[in-house]
């Protein structure tokens, strides 16, 4: 289990606004990639870890949930994502 962190930093984020503070469940890693954050503004890029994270349509959308059993799955860098027990 995973938080996405709540946080608007300016400038160029690729973690989607409507996930972050949601909690999800790590699916699988897709490997090592440059961080996008970095490379938008043509600064060296961190290797960062990759991961697809599921989440449930009750999480994401709360009461308003047409489906709430539904997932959706997002890839997330790691360092936008805090582990929970």
């Amino acid at each position: 289990m995973v938080r996405v962190k709540d946080r608007w930093p300016p400038g160029h984020a690729r973690t989607p606004a409507y996930l972050r503070g949601k909690c999800g469940i790590v699916e699988r890693s897709c490997g090592m990639f440059n961080n996008p954050e970095q490379n938008a503004y043509r600064l060296k890029p961190d290797g960062r870890e990759l991961l697809r994270v599921r989440f449930t349509m009750a999480e994401v959308w709360g009461d308003a949930a047409e489906n709430p059993d539904d997932i959706l799955e997002a890839e997330i860098y790691e360092h936008w994502l805090t582990p929970l027990d």
